[in-house]
Parts: C-alpha cells; structure tokens; sequence
C-alpha cells in the first residue's frame, strides 16, 4: 500500500530457538524482524538500523541488556526506541533497575512468543499514536501561525540531531536546499537523516522545508503588496512555476486567490 512503511523490530535474545521463533512470527505479521545473540552486536545494529522496538535480555553475552538499554538511552539517535527486556531475572530489583534504566516493558521467562509479540504491538500503537500528535501539532503550527523570520516553531521535536535539523531549514529555507544539504549540516548521511525524521516526525526533511517555506509565503501575502513571483523568489524557489504548484497542492487554491480570500 503506498505510503505504508513496514515496521523494524530488533531481536537481541542469547537462546537461538527462541529467537528464531520471533523473528518468524514478526514476519508472519508483515513486520521486519533483526536477530542477535550478542548484546555487543545488538547495541551496533539498533544504532545503523534504527528499529522500531528493541527486544532484549538481560544476562547477554558480550554487554548485558542493561548496558545495551543505557547506551541507547544516551544516544539521542536511539533514545526514543520502545525497549522491551525478555529474561528469567524475576526480582523485584530487576524490575525496578530495568524501569529506572528507561525500559518500556519487561517479560520474565517462560515467556510465549504470543506474548512478546502482543507487548511488541503494543508499543508500536503507542510509537503510532505519538507520532500522529506530533504530527497533528506540527501540522496546526504551521497553518495557523505565521511565524516571523528567525523564529522556530514550537512543537517541532527538540531532541538534539533534530533540533540541528530544524536550526538550520530555518536559517536557510529561503535557500535551495534539499535532503542533501541539511544532511551534511548535521553530519548525517542522507539516508540516516531520513530514517530518523520519518521515525520522529512522520515528515521527510523535505516536506518539512516546503512546509517551512509555505509558511513563509503565506506572511508575505497577507502582509505585503509584492508580486507572487517576488516572494516566491523569497521563501526559497529558483522557477515561480514551481512554487504555484507546491502551493496548490497544499492549499488547494492559487496564491493570488489565497491572498484575495486572507486579506480583509
């Protein structure tokens, strides 16, 4: 289905039959499913592929799960990752070192694969849910106030590689920049960039630099007198035939008949 991104799930489970039943039963479920037996490899993977959930032991060989679990959670990259801890540590200790660590949800064994897989699908509909406020937020920020150059939008996410991100459409929105250029800004490859922002924002990085710009021209034609080829000329785009389409498609009209029904 288009526009369908299919879910990445990271397995980190020393016990190769119980792992492999996972993995079989997230493919079952249409999902992408990642396996180690190492927490040294698991750690390296959650940072290259980023995953959706992380599922995890805790006596792992290697680096223990509540190692791998405190690496992640200070990586701004993965600190926002559902973590799920898998194991046959039953105390009330463990629990509790686990849920001050940061850990999402904790499973002690015997555990059924039904079960992990029900606690991996729910927090995938928490990650979903989340995702659509930010999203529903950052949508109403955008439409709703025209922001003054220089400023940044506040419900925009604030975790660190974002914010440089957000620093710096802003800055340069009025550029013709595009995925590659804010990538290299933040010392990101294009690919990471874009697997990160979808992950946080449900947005590429390019939808988030025409919303930027569309703000922008909305000001322009609500405040001032200038031609539509001027300020689009202003907010970022080289050919005006490009910024009448981008502009149609999010508001349905043209800017002139925009600017006709906006000013009193």
């Amino acid at each position: 289905m288009r526009g369908t991104i299919v879910k990445k799930v990271l397995v980190i489970e020393e016990q190769a039959q119980m792992r492999d039943l996972v993995l079989q039963g997230l493919s079952d479920q249409g999902f992408t499913g990642i396996g180690t037996g190492s927490g040294r490899i698991g750690l390296q993977w959650a940072q290259e592929h980023l995953p959706d959930v992380i599922t995890c032991g805790v006596l792992m060989p290697e680096l223990d799960g509540y190692s791998v679990l405190t690496s992640l959670r200070q990586d701004p990259a993965t600190a926002v990752i559902p973590f799920i801890f898998v194991t046959a540590k039953q105390t009330r200790n463990d629990f509790r070192r686990a849920m001050e660590l940061g850990a999402n949800d904790y499973l002690t064994k015997p555990c059924e694969v039904e079960e992990l897989l029900r606690a991996i699908a729910v927090q995938l509909e928490k990650q979903t849910v989340l995702q659509q406020w930010h999203t529903s937020q950052s949508r109403r920020t955008f439409e709703t106030i025209p922001l003054p150059t220089g400023a940044t939008p506040p419900s925009l996410p604030t975790t660190p590689p974002l914010s440089e991100v957000f620093r710096f459409i802003e800055a340069n929105y009025h550029r013709a920049i595009a995925l590659r250029d804010v990538a290299q800004a933040v010392d990101y490859s294009p690919a990471y960039l874009t697997n990160l922002m979808s992950r946080q924002t449900g947005k590429t990085v390019q939808r988030w630099i025409i919303e930027r710009r569309m703000t922008a021209a909305r000001s322009l034609l609500l405040e001032t007198d200038e031609l539509v080829e001027q300020i689009a000329a202003q907010v970022g785009y080289q050919h005006s035939v490009h910024f009448f389409r981008q502009f149609r498609q999010f508001h349905n009209t043209t800017p002139q008949a925009w600017r006709s029904a906006h000013r009193r």
